[in-house]
C-alpha cells in the first residue's frame, strides 16, 4: 500500500530526482533507499518512471559506475558544446594510449607503462591523476616500492562504463594492434613534451640527423591512433590503438 502512495503521489520521484540533480555523482539504488528512507524496490520503479519521463528532455537518466545520475541528452551535445567547451575537454592520443593500459592491466607502475609504450609517462600521468581519471593504489612490493595506478570512478563514469568488466575483450597475446573504442576526443594542442625512438615513431634516419621528440599531443597522429572516439553525452566518438 504505501509503494502504490509512493508512485501515486509522485513524492518518492521528486525526492530521487532533487537528490540526482544536487549530486557530483553517480549515486546507487542503496545510497537513494537510505537517503529517501524507501525501499529498493520502489526506488528502481522510480527512477524507471524518471527515466520515461525524461527520456525526450535536454537531461536525461543515465545509469553509470554503479550508480545513477542526471546528463545532458546527447541530442543537445552540439549547444553544451558550444556554451562549455572547456580548456581540458580532450585527452591527449598519449593520455589515451596510457589510460587504456592502466584500464586493462591495473594496478601498474609507472614504470610498466613506460615498459609498453616505450616512452617517458611523466607528463601524462600527471595529467591524468590531475583529472582523476587515475587515483594511486598503494606501492608494488619491489626494490624501491613504486607507486602503483589504477582507474577511478570518474573514468568509468567519462567513458560510459557501468563498471570495468563492460572494457571489450582483448587478446594481449595476439601479434595485432587492440581497437579501443574510447570515447574522449583526442586533442592536438598540448604543451608537454614526450620523446619518441624512430622505432615508435615510424621516422626514417636521414644522413645521420637525430630524431627529436615529439610532444604529448603535438600531432593528431600520435602512435597508435586510430581517429575520432566516441564520447559520451558531450563529446565525439574515436578508437585508439593499443600494441601489446
Amino acid at each position: 500500500m504505501r509503494q502504490a502512495e509512493l508512485i501515486e503521489t509522485g513524492s518518492l520521484t521528486r525526492s530521487i530526482e532533487a537528490i540526482l540533480f544536487v549530486a557530483s555523482e553517480a549515486l546507487s539504488i542503496k545510497t537513494l533507499a537510505k537517503l529517501t528512507g524507501a525501499e529498493e524496490a520502489e526506488v528502481s520503479l522510480a527512477l524507471a518512471q524518471i527515466d520515461a519521463d525524461f527520456a525526450e528532455r535536454g537531461i536525461v537518466l543515465r545509469e553509470i559506475a554503479g550508480g545513477y545520475r542526471f546528463a545532458s541528452a546527447p541530442a543537445a551535445r552540439g549547444a553544451v558544446e558550444a556554451y562549455l567547451m572547456p580548456p581540458k575537454t580532450n585527452l591527449s592520443p598519449a593520455a589515451l594510449e596510457t589510460l587504456a593500459i592502466v584500464a586493462y592491466m591495473q594496478p601498474v607502475t609507472k614504470g610498466d607503462i613506460e615498459g609498453i609504450r616505450g616512452v617517458s609517462a611523466d607528463s601524462v600521468l600527471s595529467t591524468l591523476v590531475d583529472r582523476r581519471f587515475l587515483a594511486e593504489a598503494g606501492r608494488k612490493e619491489v626494490a624501491g616500492r613504486p607507486i602503483l595506478y589504477r582507474t577511478t570512478a570518474e573514468f568509468l563514469e567519462a567513458f560510459g562504463l557501468r563498471s570495468l568488466e563492460e572494457l571489450p575483450p582483448i587478446d594481449v597475446d595476439s601479434d595485432a594492434p587492440i581497437e579501443l573504442a574510447l570515447p574522449i576526443v583526442t586533442q592536438a594542442v598540448q604543451p608537454a613534451t614526450e620523446e619518441k625512438s624512430d622505432a615508435e615513431t615510424g621516422s626514417v634516419p636521414n644522413g645521420g640527423a637525430e630524431h627529436e621528440g615529439r610532444s604529448e599531443a603535438g600531432s593528431s597522429q600520435d602512435a597508435g591512433s586510430t581517429g575520432p572516439v566516441r564520447e559520451p553525452a558531450a563529446v565525439d566518438e574515436s578508437e585508439k590503438t593499443l600494441v601489446p
